[in-house]
This record gives C-alpha cells, sequence and structure tokens, in this order.
C-alpha cells in the first residue's frame, strides 16, 4: 500500500467527519461556481467519503465517484444517494470510455499524487468536446522559498503530500490538455493547527516538528485554494 492510501485508510473516520461538518459548504460553492444544467453524467476522481460527489449529487443526473482507499468508498457507499456510484481505481488510469462524461472534476486531490499531470489529462480524456472540467486544490506560493517551507511542512504532516502546484503551473497544465478556462476564483483557508494536524494522524516526532514549522512561519496556516472551472475543447 503506497504511503498515500495507507494514511487515508487510517484517517478515514476523520476524513469522513470533516467532509460531513463541511458539506452544506462545500454544496453551496459548487452549485454557486459550476452552475450544472441539471441533466450531467459527472465525475468526482479522488472521491475520498464523497464529498465532491454528493455536492453535485442535486444538481446533475447521476455521479460517479472513483477513489483507490478500500476505506473511503466504504464511508461512501455508506451515503450513497439513488444517484450516486462509487468504485475503486486509480486517477491517473481511470476506467471509463473516452468522452463517457459531461463534467468530471477533482477536489482536493492532486497535491497526494505524484504526477498530477497525468490525472488532468485522464480528466480530460473521459470529458465529451464542450464538456466541462472542475479543479480544486490548495495552491502553492509563487515565492520559492515561501513554497519550500510550505512543502516541508505539508510533508512532515502528511506522509501522502507530493507537491503542492502554483496557480501558472495548473493553467499550464490546462492549457497542454486541451482545458480552457471558464472561470476562477481563489480563496483564503485559515486552519487551525491542532484540528490540522490531527486530520492527518500526525503524532510524535512529526508533530513536534510540524509544530516548530508553523511557529517559525504563520504564514504556513493561511492556504490559498484554487477553484477552476474548465472547457474541453
Amino acid at each position: 500500500m503506497s504511503s498515500s492510501t495507507d494514511r487515508f485508510a487510517r484517517t478515514a473516520g476523520r476524513v469522513a467527519a470533516r467532509q460531513d461538518a463541511r458539506a452544506a459548504k462545500l454544496a453551496k460553492e459548487v452549485r454557486d461556481f459550476v452552475q450544472p444544467r441539471g441533466d450531467e453524467r459527472a465525475l468526482d476522481v479522488g472521491t475520498g467519503a464523497g464529498a465532491l460527489a454528493f455536492a453535485l449529487a442535486p444538481l446533475v443526473r447521476e455521479v460517479v465517484g472513483l477513489d483507490p482507499v478500500p476505506e473511503l468508498l466504504e464511508l461512501a457507499r455508506a451515503r450513497a444517494r439513488p444517484n450516486t456510484e462509487f468504485v475503486a481505481g486509480d486517477g491517473t488510469a481511470l476506467p471509463f470510455p473516452d468522452a463517457s462524461f459531461d463534467l468530471a472534476g477533482t477536489h482536493r486531490t492532486l497535491h497526494h499524487i505524484a504526477q498530477p499531470d497525468r490525472v488532468v489529462a485522464e480528466l480530460a480524456q473521459v470529458t465529451r468536446p464542450g464538456g466541462r472540467v472542475l479543479v480544486v486544490d490548495q495552491l502553492a506560493p509563487a515565492d520559492s522559498a515561501a513554497a519550500a517551507t510550505l512543502h516541508e511542512f505539508e510533508a512532515v504532516r502528511d506522509p501522502s503530500h507530493t507537491r503542492l502546484l502554483t496557480d501558472r503551473e495548473l493553467r499550464e497544465l490546462f492549457a497542454v490538455h486541451g482545458l480552457s478556462l471558464v472561470r476562477d476564483r481563489h480563496e483564503e483557508e485559515h486552519r487551525d493547527l491542532s484540528a490540522y494536524l490531527d486530520l492527518a494522524a500526525c503524532e510524535g516526532d512529526r508533530r513536534a516538528r510540524a509544530e516548530a514549522l508553523a511557529a517559525a512561519d504563520e504564514r504556513i496556516l493561511d492556504a490559498p485554494v484554487g477553484w477552476y472551472l474548465l472547457e474541453r475543447s
């Protein structure tokens, strides 16, 4: 089991509890930002316990959620709605035909994946021409020193973390894979240190190191998050 799947297997209950606490806020954000027509077949890659899938479910015809972690899928299926389905799979090699979705998205997953470009490529591949792709993720600072400090903190906190991308890097990925920007927005998310460490089961020496890094640079806890709605050409 990879470090990413192992971490999420161990913390599945915490992930689901956080999802439930934020469900109403996410549902409103998704409705306002994506503005679906209502007849879409949608895909949520890296669904976890189903956060994005459940936000989309009242807004579209059907949603398929995909994740590699059985423990998270079990929690998603326990919450299933009539128009949701949850399947095991890898976001870098989607088990779906080309152009089989009207809307495909991924919510706060790219920084856990060693090759995020492959996920973006797969999202584009399974979306029909003229369909939409939604990408939401925490962003790396444009300043390289600040990005390095944040990366160190996130890697100490969470062994599933790989690398945050900058806004510019994400836009370049989208362009490479034939995705044109429809709209975007950035938000600043302040995190409570103790709760954020608990979410990743960060304990012992790793927790002490993460706390020291946060104390040395409090900007670590102010996380910019980018939302991007794109159209497949």
